[in-house]
């Protein structure tokens, strides 16, 4: 469940985003334990969740439709040694 927040820092308002990921993180890990990664021509790389993908867009100022056209972006966060609890697939895209 994605939580919303609204509160404001120095006279500004800030929209505060937050979700449980556990959930997320145990079935990508469970997906990976059991080789479920999908096939050799289209592979499970990863369960990103939606709020990492938000803030992602936010810290590089892009909008979603920006992001999801360019590939890169998607590599780029998909391979962040960070975010390695959400891969099911470990290699590299």
């Amino acid at each position: 469940m994605i939580g919303t927040r609204f509160h404001f820092e120095g006279g500004e308002m800030v929209t505060q985003r937050t979700q449980d990921c556990t959930p997320i993180v145990e079935r990508t890990q469970a997906l990976h334990k059991e080789g479920f990664h999908g096939s050799s021509d289209f592979k499970h790389a990863a369960s990103i969740p939606f709020v990492v993908v938000e803030d992602y867009c936010n810290r590089n100022n892009l909008l979603f439709s920006e992001f999801m056209a360019n590939p890169e972006h998607i590599k780029r966060l998909v391979n962040d040694p960070a975010l390695a609890h959400f891969r099911v697939w470990k290699g590299k895209l």
